[in-house]
């Protein structure tokens, strides 16, 4: 018996959320008294003995050329030879869109009960409890998993990870591959950006802002602080940002650290996509701006003012 954690990797590196993944399947396992397995299928440039120190006891590769790119259904047949082989009793992905394609399958598979965006470590003292988000972040529900196999797929940013020492074992793992339905023919990729769902700094812009011309305000901020750039769906909309960058309920939903918005006057679609952020900042100049409800910190000034002294207080901080 153990936890199984599937760790998401794209182009060769094991992304940001798999690491939170990797930290809270061993937690979960601590908690049960087993141990942590992680599975990375494809081709993977970093040293997978390293996860160790969140906690994972063997990493299970499948290194074949063909899962560099995601199929749900090749990778959902894979994982389940995995649990089975280990015996895991717990499942766990990160609530992304790999993990958003892949878990809901393997749950059918493995008839496996799962609890999808948890936020928690699952309550075991009665049962097997997992606390997940509703109505888009704006409720809690309590839901009990009572199936021997439990999966759970994490919300971004919502567990704090704590490192040890420690190395993990690589092993191969032995796999049935089928060839994928869906072949990939060409990626088109936005690059010299930081992703907006691995990114801990977003700064996003709305029609406060005008036009497009007046967008150095968010990029010139947003390289300052190594952030992501985002915009409202109207922006994006109107063709003075791409759509990748839309974020809120019709777009990506985001939980960076701190997010940025200028301009926005959030719009309960917007603030859907962005109500996990550990802190959000609002520049408006418009006081009855519905963003600055969900604010944690407010400024009621236009951001034609505002932007250019907050630039030059982080240049400042920064020593530029």
């Amino acid at each position: 018996m153990s936890v199984l954690i599937f760790l998401d990797q794209a182009d060769g590196h094991i992304k940001k959320s798999s690491f939170e993944a990797a930290g809270y399947g061993a937690a979960v396992a601590k908690q049960i008294g087993t141990t942590a397995e992680a599975i990375v299928l494809g081709n993977v440039n970093d040293d997978l003995a390293l996860l160790g120190k969140y906690g994972i006891t063997t990493v299970h590769t499948v290194t074949d050329e063909v899962l560099n790119h995601v199929d749900a259904q090749v990778f959902t047949k894979i994982i389940a030879e995995a649990a089975t082989a280990i015996a895991a009793t717990v499942i766990v992905f990160s609530n992304n869109f790999n993990g958003k394609a892949i878990a809901p399958r393997l749950s059918v598979r493995l008839k496996a009960g799962l609890v999808s965006g948890a936020i928690a470590l699952p309550d075991t003292t009665n049962g097997f409890t997992v606390r997940k988000n509703v109505f888009s972040g704006k409720a809690f529900a309590n839901v009990t998993i009572n199936t021997a196999v439990k999966i759970i797929s994490l919300n971004p940013n919502s567990f704090t990870v704590a490192t040890t020492e420690g190395n993990a074992e690589v092993a191969p793992f032995a796999a049935t591959i089928e060839a994928p339905k869906v072949q990939v023919t060409a990626t088109d990729k936005v690059v010299g950006e930081v992703p907006l769902s691995e990114a801990e700094i977003v700064v996003s812009g709305g029609r406060g802002l005008k036009g497009p011309e007046n967008w150095g305000l968010v990029t010139d901020l947003a390289k300052l602080l190594g952030a992501a750039t985002a915009c409202s769906r109207p922006v994006a909309d109107i063709g003075w940002r791409p759509h990748h960058e839309h974020v809120g309920q019709t777009g990506l939903a985001i939980a960076p650290n701190l997010y940025f918005a200028i301009g926005i006057s959030g719009a309960i679609q917007h603030l859907a996509g962005v109500n996990r952020s550990k802190t959000i900042v609002v520049i408006n100049k418009d006081p009855e701006a519905p963003f600055f409800k969900a604010a944690d910190y407010g400024i009621v000034g236009d951001a034609f003012d505002v932007m250019p002294k907050i630039i030059e207080a982080v240049k400042q901080m920064k020593h530029l």
